[in-house]
């Protein structure tokens, strides 16, 4: 009886660690997981808001997908499966803009940070409290990361390929108080650095910036 047991034992005690480390894991049915998955890649309304209620208080960003089409698609599609929710508003420049979209799960984050999509023309202009994604010089190099612009005087970033998808309509006030006090990234301020953002996502930031505001959740409204 006693040998039974323990060849009972073992084989639970298997069949614990082939559950542990094989098989999808906790992400498995996430549309984050995947870019391509069918729930992350719909067409978004013509129009719509979409509702952030963050550390500071909530604001409200109207998209209008004639705008910039496939920045709108790309927004709808992250709002509504929750990849803002407990994200950080890493860069907070003032007078410049506030920019945000790295999720706080670095498994999540690196199934994303090079999920590029095509760039959309410039048809508004970076003034205030215009939403836009953010891009590095590269043309097709748009993937997650959005900013709210917090002064007109970002008309420049228009002939930059800058495309506003949205604007903020309800709580701009809010946008305006996040916590600026770390600034850019060095050197020019002493903010996070995104790389380790994205590699070690909230964990970084909580440790070392811990006065960052966050997104508490994100969602369209009806």
């Amino acid at each position: 009886m006693k040998r039974l047991a323990l060849i009972v034992l073992a084989a639970v005690m298997l069949a614990l660690c082939l559950s542990a480390g094989s098989g999808p894991g906790p992400q498995a049915g996430n549309p984050l997981m995947d870019p391509k998955d069918p729930e992350m890649t719909k067409q978004a309304p013509a129009k719509y808001r979409a509702q952030f209620i963050t550390s500071k208080g909530n604001f409200t960003i109207e998209v209008t997908r004639a705008w910039a089409p496939r920045g709108a698609d790309r927004f709808y599609n992250l709002v509504r499966n929750g990849f803002f929710d407990d994200a950080r508003f890493f860069r907070v420049v003032s007078g410049f803009m506030v920019q945000f979209g790295i999720n706080g799960d670095p498994k999540i984050s690196a199934v994303w940070r090079d999920a590029n999509f095509p760039d959309d023309p410039v048809k508004q202009s970076n003034t205030r409290g215009m939403v836009t994604f953010a891009k590095t010089p590269a043309p097709n190099s748009r993937s997650t990361q959005v900013f709210i612009n917090y002064n007109d005087a970002n008309a420049q970033l228009d002939s930059q390929g800058f495309s506003p998808f949205g604007k903020v309509v309800e709580g701009l006030d809010v946008v305006d108080k996040l916590y600026s006090g770390y600034g850019d990234a060095p050197p020019n301020g002493r903010g996070p650095d995104q790389g380790r953002v994205q590699a070690q996502g909230n964990a970084y930031l909580k440790a070392q910036f811990s006065n960052l505001d966050y997104i508490k959740s994100a969602k369209i409204l009806p």
